[in-house]
């Protein structure tokens, strides 16, 4: 701001004087102004001749002669250098750039037809949103490294010479004076040809007719401009074909708390770290368990930790079977005329897996896939198929325990093949220690779905027996009643010949004593406890097995324990100051606390009223 004075003389003279203070003075005397309001007022008046760099050393000039009023302090944003953190100015140069719109025309119709398709389908539409506004792309770089612009100035003319081979001379005048333009192409120009480039484009190689166009291509949804875009176009431009069919977008993995992983968060996860705790298998099963195309995922430790626990269960379940395969041990199903209920049953739950397995592979919904091979292999296979074997493999009837035998190997050999895109590792490890054909799993043929295996009819008389064993356990568990306590089940149904072909089963994993068919209810239910499930009703003399006054005596100094904790974290919950005040976290632990809580009351009561009935 200056001290307003009559100059008494036109704009203009001042202006066309070296001294030119006394213009800016002129039109400081007016009103106050900032400092690109004054460049532009001074433009303006000298018809676009003033120059920006002489303002600076005016204004220096004129606060040494005392003209300064004030200094009033301005908030603006100031662009940092993120290694020095010092102020960024930037720098007017000359630039190469590339005409996009004759690029994106090709680009934006393979799309819009299908050539290439993105899934999920709706990054197509961030794809054309970009394509079909782009500017014209600056390719230069002032880097010491890359691709050098093919382009060279004549010293003798200063004509410019571009040519996709080495020049020696001015393609105008003649000159060997000329020199080579020290800038790089941008990065993601030198990545955009990558699809052909590496098969030896432009050279028609074997490997280019082979690989090129490629089928998928597996990147995030921050880089579709970057990278996939210019990849389409380039690919176009230089091969004309598209270089991919199919596009697949994952998110980016955050932290717990859903945030960019960044180091001036300091929350970046080494993987080689978590390779060295939990093993390789067990991060890329974190990192695809729960996963959907598309969308960013969180990154829990804890999960790392149980897909560890997840192959460790794996392990273990194949060193059982593998210490019971005989010298003459086959992979391959005895006749089907052999098979037995819980073999039919657990061949027609593969069947099935591995038909849904493939179609959600083919979806490239790879998060249900694996989630749907982790269930098989925990619950179907390890919790329950290796337990209903367990009594043939120890058995003395020969056939019976080859046939067990042979079904476990089967089974074992098709869902390692299922699991082993997303565990590689274990999964080769414990292929070579079955028998197989073939050097390694990477090469195996994938399973498929056969019709003689879908064993609807037993499936389900088996699922009905099991449902009869889980009732039955979580009843007993209710009473804490040991497993060494055994009972006498009554089973009423309208399938005898179902429980009766699994009543070895239910004896020996529901811990009865006997299994006994009804034709109708028991005359007299005191003493027993009834537990219904979708196909039969169960009845069992519980009174024989449990001290009533002893348990119900435990119960109630459990119920009356838990009642005063839940009581004090209700009251904890009900304080305003401490929800208000405590971190969320905090107090969402307690909320946990408090749920688990009312869920374990919950549960004793259950187990309280079923004593009191006997």
């Amino acid at each position: 701001m200056a001290k307003r004075e009559d100059f008494g003389h036109s704009f203009l003279a001042y202006f066309k004087r070296a001294t030119s203070p006394l213009a800016v003075l002129r039109i400081l005397s007016d009103r106050p102004m900032y400092g690109y309001e004054l460049i532009q007022e001074l433009k303006q008046r000298s018809g676009g001749k003033y120059q920006l760099s002489l303002l600076y050393p005016v204004l220096y000039r004129l606060e040494e002669q005392g003209y300064l009023v004030k200094v009033e302090p301005h908030q603006h944003n100031v662009g940092t250098c993120y290694r020095c953190h010092n102020d960024v100015e930037p720098i007017i140069s000359a630039q190469w750039f590339v005409k996009m719109k004759p690029l994106a025309e090709e680009a934006i119709r393979v799309v819009k037809e299908g050539e290439t398709k993105f899934v999920p389908e709706r990054f197509s539409k961030t794809y054309l949103n970009w394509m079909e506004n782009v500017r014209d792309w600056c390719i230069s770089r002032q880097l010491w490294w890359g691709h050098q612009i093919p382009a060279w100035t004549c010293a003798d003319c200063g004509h410019i010479t571009v040519s996709r081979e080495d020049v020696c001379k001015c393609e105008k005048c003649g000159s060997t004076n000329i020199e080579r333009d020290p800038d790089v192409l941008d990065t993601w120009f030198s990545s955009a040809l990558w699809p052909f480039e590496t098969l030896g484009w432009p050279e028609k190689t074997e490997d280019l007719d082979y690989f090129y166009p490629t089928d998928v291509l597996v990147t995030g949804y921050d880089i579709i401009f970057f990278w996939v875009a210019r990849m389409i176009f380039s690919g176009c431009e230089h091969t004309g074909k598209t270089p991919f069919h199919t596009v697949l977008i994952h998110g980016l993995v955050r932290d717990n708390q859903g945030r960019k992983m960044s180091k001036s968060l300091g929350n970046g996860i080494d993987p080689l770290e978590m390779i060295d705790k939990y093993g390789c298998d067990a991060l890329r099963m974190n990192l695809i368990t729960g996963n959907s195309p598309g969308n960013d995922t969180r990154f829990y430790t804890e999960k790392c930790e149980a897909m560890r626990n997840f192959a460790n269960k794996l392990w273990n379940a194949s060193r059982y079977v593998l210490m019971n395969l005989g010298e003459d041990a086959r992979n391959e199903l005895p006749a089907l005329d052999k098979l037995e209920i819980a073999d039919k049953w657990v061949l027609s739950k593969l069947n099935t897996l591995i038909a849904e397995v493939t179609e959600n592979l083919e979806k490239y919904e790879l998060g249900v896939a694996v989630q749907k091979v982790y269930d098989f292999i925990w619950d179907t296979y390890c919790d329950w198929y290796i337990e209903l074997t367990k009594a043939r493999l120890y058995s003395e009837d020969a056939i019976r325990k080859q046939t067990a035998i042979q079904v476990l190997v089967y089974v074992l050999d098709q869902i390692l093949r299922l699991l082993h895109p997303f565990m590689p590792f274990i999964t080769e490890e414990i292929w070579q220690s079955i028998p197989h054909e073939g050097d390694a799993l990477i090469a195996a043929k994938w399973p498929e779905y056969r019709e003689d295996l879908a064993f609807k009819a037993e499936g389900s008389h088996m699922e009905s027996v099991m449902d009869a064993i889980r009732a039955i356990r979580n009843r007993r568990a209710e009473m804490n009643v040991p497993p060494s306590r055994k009972a006498a089940l009554y089973v009423l149904t309208s399938k005898p010949q179902v429980y009766a072909e699994g009543e070895g089963f239910i004896q020996r994993l529901a811990y009865a004593d006997t299994v006994t068919m009804l034709d109708k209810e028991p005359e007299n239910l005191d003493g027993m406890v009834t537990i219904p499930t979708a196909d039969a009703k169960l009845y069992i003399p519980m009174g024989q097995l449990v001290d009533v006054a002893k348990e119900l005596d435990r119960i109630s100094k459990e119920l009356e324990k838990n009642r005063k904790f839940l009581s004090s974290l209700e009251a904890k919950l009900g304080n305003e100051k401490f929800v208000s005040r405590a971190p969320e976290a905090v107090v969402n632990a307690e909320k946990e606390k408090a749920q688990k809580t009312r869920d374990l009351i919950a549960s004793l009561e259950q187990s309280e009223a079923a004593l009191k009935s006997l």
